[in-house]
């Protein structure tokens, strides 16, 4: 028999690690892997055209459903004047939240300003009988000739500011969309700390609607010693870029001490009583860190990052990422440091404002700027108030 047969019969029986460790591939990522991912939006594995239309029709027929039902809440609240208790800004206060908003002229059905408001304001009631969790502002930078007419329903429930005319005209003359955006932005983050001079403020989006927990992580976030020395605190980044094949070096960090961890554990099961022979050796030890690093990437890093909504103290602080502001927490007086950075640089496209905070806190000396996971809101915005939107919005 030639050698190369030889060898190969002698790697290909069951008693050869070489053997099992191609079985174990072969049921792990072509049988149990497409078997239980190709449903999951941010795996591998997800079949695009079997379920993307659908997933984004629903998406589309729940965020509807829930806009309507803001609808029908705000409208029942406005014959009670103040009845939500944010009309009035109490100064001092340990967080403020500051909801930035504009018109839409498309996707106005989805009321997206008033999901959020019912949202905080379920979410406030929650924090108990005489203790406010934080102070709500509603910062309108529609400059067109309609009014937002979602801001103006919830006056008589809580404090909405608008420029002047003459501020409105003055921001919206030649300049391009990013740009009046950073500026709408700017205005915002000086307008919340002028009126209500909070020890925290944050910023929402009227598209990041909070999630369940959104408070109790706040709070948590806040006690720690990092939130003293930041510029500010992401706490929503895309889940289709959360996977850890990014550019991001703490997630590599992440990744191999997750397969290491998962290799060793899976070392200690199946050299006792399974069908395969691996060994506590170095070969078989990489050989299983890089299955079980394969195996998370390729099912959505996503997904494993959820398991952290068990505790507010399990949610992960790591260098900020990039990419996009729905919502941003800025610990102490950094919002007015903050502003001043954003005031500096003129924003275009590929150098928007999140681009712009992202390479201060990394140039300037003593900032630093951090990012939270799994996100502490959800991006329901599927039709922009700023851009052009597609015919038929999709998840992805």
């Amino acid at each position: 028999m030639p050698r190369w047969k030889a060898l190969a019969s002698q790697h290909l029986r069951w008693s050869s690690p070489v053997a099992q460790g191609l079985v174990l591939c072969i049921i792990t990522f072509g049988i149990i892997l497409p078997l239980c991912c190709h449903r999951l939006l941010y795996s591998y594995y997800y079949i695009k055209s079997m379920y993307l239309n659908d997933m984004s029709d629903q998406f589309l027929a729940e965020s509807y459903e829930r806009g309507q039902e803001a609808l029908e809440f705000w409208e029942a609240s406005r014959s009670t004047t103040g009845s939500a208790g944010f009309s009035n800004i109490v100064k001092g206060s340990e967080l403020l939240i500051t909801v930035v908003t504009a018109r839409r002229t498309e996707g106005k059905e989805f009321h997206y300003l008033l999901q959020v408001m019912q949202r905080l304001v379920s979410l406030l009631r929650g924090c108990g009988e005489g203790r406010r969790c934080a102070e709500v502002l509603v910062c309108d930078v529609e400059s067109g000739p309609l009014d937002n007419e979602d801001a103006a329903l919830l006056e008589s429930q809580f404090l909405v500011v608008r420029r002047s005319l003459e501020e409105q005209w003055k921001n919206q003359a030649h300049v391009n969309t990013f740009e009046r955006e950073k500026r709408d932005y700017v205005y915002c983050l000086r307008k919340g700390w002028e009126l209500a001079s909070p020890k925290n403020l944050m910023v929402l989006e009227d598209d990041a609607l909070p999630r369940a927990d959104f408070f109790a992580v706040i709070q948590d976030l806040l006690s720690r010693r990092f939130a003293l020395h930041t510029l500010y605190v992401k706490l929503y980044h895309p889940e289709r870029l959360q996977r850890y094949w990014n550019p991001e070096p703490y997630r590599i960090l992440e990744w191999v001490g997750l397969g290491l961890v998962g290799a060793t554990a899976l070392l200690l099961i199946l050299s006792h009583g399974t069908p395969f022979s691996f060994s506590l050796s170095t070969t078989h030890l990489l050989f299983l860190t890089l299955y079980i690093m394969v195996a998370v990437e390729l099912a959505g890093r996503h997904y494993l990052l959820e398991v952290r909504r068990f505790s507010p103290q399990l949610y992960a602080v790591s260098p900020a990422t990039e990419c996009c502001t729905p919502a941003m927490l800025f610990p102490g007086n950094s919002s007015l440091r903050a502003a001043e950075y954003l005031d500096g640089s003129f924003c275009i496209k590929g150098n928007a404002k999140d681009m712009v905070l992202y390479q201060m806190a990394r140039t300037i000396t003593g900032e630093r700027a951090h990012s939270i996971e799994p996100n502490l809101v959800s991006h329901i915005g599927a039709f922009s108030s700023v851009r052009a939107n597609p015919s038929r919005p999709r998840l992805l």
